[in-house]
């Protein structure tokens, strides 16, 4: 009974696609900053500097939950 429950909620997991979106255009910004850096140097620092940013807040995010 308990593994058809299991099985059950993996299903539903699996169907669900709401968050689906949010992860398609943050994929999307992430290519388009890399081809803007290589495409002008000048801007890759600042790319650089921003994916830290981004990283830094996700790392303090993960630790406090």
């Amino acid at each position: 009974m308990l593994a058809m429950k299991a099985v059950a909620a993996f299903v539903r997991i699996w169907k669900d696609s709401s968050g689906q979106d949010l992860i398609e255009y943050a994929l999307m910004a992430g290519f388009v900053a890399v081809a803007a850096g290589a495409a002008m140097p000048s801007v890759a620092t600042s790319i650089s500097t921003i994916f830290s940013q981004i990283s830094s807040v996700l790392s303090v995010a993960a630790s406090q939950s």
